[in-house]
């Protein structure tokens, strides 16, 4: 696949994502508790979850019939093909269904396991922060470029999300919340991990981390934070952050301070 058919498929993606954020806000008012399901622990589904991811899946079977696919309620697809999707149809569910505007749409398009496109959307706000491979990061059309210069953690707002499954490393992390919260300008958890890297991207927030995720979570905002120039790794500083269910993410001149405040406390 050359560029222009990549960017043919970014376009068609525009298209429909405003549709899908709409028909989330018609619905936010309308589901009710017998339409909710629980997966695990704190983990919620609703029909409206449900619903956008088919008619995501739909229009990427038909832009891409051939390629695999990893979502969040329908799991996986595999073949030959060397193409993945990786969708999460309402990343902040659990703020959705609490009428809390922060939720979003989250799709990545790899190919041999590399991303290549990536998009994440808020309905509240009508922003698409979306990427394609090479070309940088946009926020609508507007280009995100961050900063390559040295930055001040105490300068910086961060980013974070709390445990709500996995509590083996909760002293960890509070540990290393209370390093931070004095060091920095703020520390924000606003309930979805695409849009919090969204924001990383656009210089909203300095960095972001958290840990217990999965690949629908973070692959499209990861990529959007690489192609405006940040930094994407794991606690240990390596690159298994899409599988490895922890991630950091944000400006390059606080990559180091940050990961050495992580390594701290959580250890390898």
């Amino acid at each position: 696949m050359n560029k222009t058919e990549l960017k043919q498929i970014a376009a068609a993606l525009k298209r429909a994502l405003p549709q899908w954020g709409q028909f989330m806000l018609e619905e936010i008012q309308k589901v009710q508790t017998k339409d909710v399901l629980t997966k695990d622990l704190n983990s919620l589904v609703s029909y409206v979850d449900q619903e956008v991811e088919n008619r995501i899946i739909k229009l990427a079977q038909s832009l891409l019939p051939q390629a695999n696919f990893i979502a969040e309620e329908s799991g996986q697809k595999q073949s030959d093909s060397p193409w993945r999707w990786i969708i999460d149809p309402l990343d902040g569910t659990t703020n959705y269904l609490h009428q809390l505007p922060f939720f979003s749409i989250s799709i990545a398009l790899q190919y041999e396991e590399k991303t290549v496109l990536g998009m994440v959307y808020e309905p509240n706000r009508k922003e698409l922060f979306w990427a394609i491979q090479g070309e940088g990061a946009y926020l609508n059309k507007q280009p995100l470029l961050l900063s390559q210069k040295p930055a001040a953690l105490s300068d910086s707002l961060l980013a974070t999300g709390f445990p709500y499954y996995d509590f083996e490393q909760t002293k960890a992390y509070l540990a290393l919340l209370g390093e931070l919260m004095p060091a920095c300008r703020g520390l924000r958890r606003c309930g979805s991990a695409a849009l919090d890297l969204a924001y990383t991207a656009a210089g909203r927030f300095g960095g972001f981390y958290e840990y217990s995720l999965a690949p629908w979570d973070v692959a499209a905002g990861a990529f959007l934070v690489q192609e405006a120039g940040g930094f994407v790794c794991d606690f240990s500083g390596q690159n298994d952050y899409l599988f490895g269910r922890e991630i950091l993410a944000g400006q390059k001149g606080l990559q180091s301070i940050l990961l050495s405040k992580i390594q701290k406390h959580f250890k390898a």
